[in-house]
């Protein structure tokens, strides 16, 4: 019997490149989204992939919409087995005393208070039918301090301590949950930020040993893994996916 996975973040980047991924592995895919173009066209190549799949837009940040992606994956699919929890933005790209309260509102909203709310949910049903894989997105910027993102790297250094302590409280009902810091990778979100700050990208690419961005695929082949029952023993962890980035400086 088929796996489902429930995606958010689904419509591009590292949730597109999963999902697509995990349907070589014949996985049906909730794509959750507040894109509805983008969402479509994902379950679109996910169908031409030959696996069920359903579209849900959500906003994340409100509780009753997240709530709702989750029922409609368990009217449509029966269950969830796993739950690639990945929807944020990274912000403007200002320093932190020039950003203004309603950005601070809006990333917080969608990177943590959505993280939050989405396990919430989805764990609920895990746990409830025995267990489930779990990977939440952090960043680099959630394992060392970065400029021009404190209130992106705060959100992301939660997804660490969000990761390890649902690993303390429900290991023991079958729930792994593992987290992905990647580096600077060649999303749409990345690629907008920057365009908006042209010179941080050299100054990125300069800053990675392997002198190149990640790609979504390289991503999703470290979360597939996570995601599959090849990783039942990995628990609690966070998978550095940065071309050796971060290990330059922590």
């Amino acid at each position: 019997m088929s796996k489902v996975a429930v995606i958010t973040g689904a419509g591009s980047g590292l949730g597109r490149s999963t999902a697509l991924r995990l349907a070589e592995d014949n996985v049906n895919i909730s794509v959750v989204d507040i894109d509805e173009e983008g969402g479509n066209e994902t379950v679109k190549q996910l169908k031409e992939a030959g696996v069920d799949a359903i579209f849900i837009k959500a906003d994340v940040s409100k509780p009753d919409e997240v709530k709702n992606y989750v029922d409609e994956t368990v009217n449509h699919f029966g269950t969830i087995d796993y739950f690639f929890n990945n929807a944020g933005i990274s912000g403007s790209g200002g320093y932190f005393l020039d950003t203004e309260v309603s950005e601070i509102e809006k990333i917080v909203g969608i990177n943590l208070m959505g993280a939050l709310y989405g396990v919430r949910y989805v764990a609920e049903v895990m746990v409830k039918n025995g267990g489930g894989a779990i990977v939440n997105t952090s960043s680099s910027a959630g394992v060392i301090g970065q400029d021009s993102v404190v209130t992106y790297s705060a959100t992301k250094h939660a997804m660490v301590g969000l990761t390890k302590s649902l690993v303390a409280e429900y290991a023991k009902d079958g729930l792994r949950v593992n987290a992905i810091a990647p580096g600077p990778t060649e999303t749409p979100m990345v690629k907008e930020f920057f365009e908006n700050n042209p010179n941080m990208k050299e100054s990125a690419e300069n800053g990675i040993p392997q002198k190149r961005l990640g790609t979504p695929e390289e991503v999703a082949e470290t979360v597939a893994f996570l995601l599959t029952s090849k990783a039942q023993y990995i628990n609690g962890d966070v998978i550095r996916i940065d071309g050796g980035f971060t290990s330059t400086k922590s």
